[in-house]
């Protein structure tokens, strides 16, 4: 291929992929970051338990801390894209390293920390334990959002032909990030304490900085065509733009702040932490290999086919969870989890390259816009409210089967989200040490107890499966438009 055919980014040869020699290397790189989040993320969800057990969190508190490192996430994102063009990928991935590394050293002193103030101060160790956590969250937070404000526009930049498809290969790092952090989680729990857990994310994070090393970075598709920064941002008044955006919050709530709470939920249902962090395993691994086969099915049904599909197996699999008798059989957990795993599989890169492909004039800054609000819903509306909903619904059911034993385990402190009522839920630390019991071995006082607790998570599915039809709604219309 000719140079200039390289500078001009849309190649003659149909055949070919990428504009630069050095595309796999800088795909495999941000597949690497996309991985380090992946791992994180799902890491911290399977130690959320520990952190309720050791720090006397509710289902709220753990909500409010997992949703501030997607709120930090998703703000940055919208940041870091409108200035990617002008600093260039390169520095925005070191810092991008900087911060990576910071959220570890903040999030692992919390045990000693808590340890030194408990006994002279306990409910100030609780808050201060809180925030600590809370800022490690953010600013891991804030590393990943720097990481996705490059690597996506800079892929869809090196693969111009193919946006969904390799889009959805460069996302695939994500469920296997997933499953490197539920495996580990998987076999530590019980024998590794939560730090140990916790830092395995910068593994990847190495990796990637190793691979960005000494490499020369693309420029999007907008800069290299002349088109302005007011331009880029006139993209906005679109209304198909907003629609995109607001469908885009709609799945950051229903993805991703479903998978923060769903290997504490499914294990809860079967009886199991460990076989809640498989059954997470199990559906990241479904994600991961189905990502690789995006293309083809893009060429047969089209992308919004491919995301109407997506949300109509979403809503099915959360309402399964939801509402079937799932305590009877491992296989229907297994299965409503299928549907509901192939049903997210698509939708968050397929969603990007369909706004990269309409507005190719929005540059980095409409799809770091698409990733951003996306976040930024995943961690105020989705970590948050999943967490209200399960303290909600338990606590309701609690004092309304037996209020003396509600009474014994709610938690101290009152709990809110938007504008709902304040609620006192369940106190983590007691709860999660029933979940330990065998269910022959519990007391009456403590099978009512956990029956709130998996009813909680339950209704809370439910709830969040009116999410998904929404957007398949939402789908339909554009596929009619």
């Amino acid at each position: 291929m000719s140079t200039a055919k390289a500078q001009a980014g849309f190649p003659n040869d149909a055949n070919f992929d990428a504009i630069a020699p050095n595309a796999k290397r800088l795909l495999f790189a941000g597949f690497m970051a996309i991985l380090a989040a992946g791992v994180g993320f799902s890491v911290r969800g399977g130690i959320l338990q520990d952190w309720g057990s050791q720090f006397g969190f509710t289902q709220s508190d753990l909500g409010l801390i997992t949703g501030g490192g997607l709120t930090g996430f998703g703000i940055i994102i919208i940041l870091s894209a409108l200035i990617a063009d002008k600093i260039g990928y390169g520095p925005l991935l070191i810092t991008a390293f900087v911060m990576h590394f910071l959220s570890a050293v903040v999030t692992l002193a919390a045990t000693p920390v808590y340890n030194s103030m408990k006994e002279a101060n306990p409910a100030g160790a609780h808050d201060t334990v809180y925030w600590m956590l809370y800022i490690g969250m953010f600013m891991f937070a804030i590393g990943n959002g720097l990481c996705e404000a490059v690597v996506n526009p800079m892929v869809a930049t090196l693969f111009p032909r193919k946006k969904s498809h390799y889009l959805n290969i460069l996302h695939a790092g994500w469920p296997a990030g997933l499953v490197a952090g539920g495996l580990a989680s998987a076999f530590m729990a019980g024998k590794v304490r939560w730090e140990v857990q916790m830092s395995l994310f910068l593994i990847p994070v190495l990796l990637y900085g190793f691979l960005c090393f000494g490499q020369k970075f693309p420029k999007s598709e907008a800069v290299r065509k002349g088109v302005s920064f007011a331009k880029m941002l006139a993209q906005f008044a679109a209304p198909l733009l907003l629609f995109l955006l607001v469908i885009h919050a709609m799945l950051g709530y229903v993805e991703l702040g479903t998978d923060s709470w769903i290997s504490n939920i499914t294990g809860n249902i079967v009886g199991s932490k460990q076989n809640g962090l498989f059954l997470f395993v199990y559906t990241s691994s479904l994600m991961f290999i189905l990502r690789f086969f995006a293309g083809p099915i893009v060429h047969r049904i089209s992308p919004l086919g491919l995301l109407f599909v997506g949300a109509c197996c979403g809503a099915t699999g959360l309402t399964l969870l939801g509402h079937a008798d799932l305590t009877k059989t491992t296989i229907a957990v297994i299965g409503a989890l299928t549907i509901y795993g192939i049903g997210k599989t698509f939708l968050w890169p397929t969603m990007l390259a369909v706004a990269s492909e309409r507005f190719p004039a929005g540059g980095a800054i409409v799809i770091g816009a698409m990733g951003g609000i996306g976040m930024l819903s995943a961690g105020m509306l989705g970590g948050p409210g999943i967490g209200y909903c399960q303290d909600r619904a338990a606590s309701a059911y609690l004092e309304q089967k037996d209020p003396a034993v509600y009474d014994m385990y709610k938690s101290p402190e009152k709990n809110q989200f938007l504008f709902f009522e304040q609620i006192q839920g369940l106190n983590g630390g007691k709860v999660n040490k029933i979940r330990d019991i065998e269910a022959k071995d519990r007391t009456p006082d403590e099978t009512i107890v956990h029956d709130a607790d998996l009813h909680g998570g339950r209704m809370a599915l439910a709830i969040t499966a009116g999410i998904p039809a929404t957007m398949a709604v939402c789908y339909l219309l554009l596929i009619l438009y």
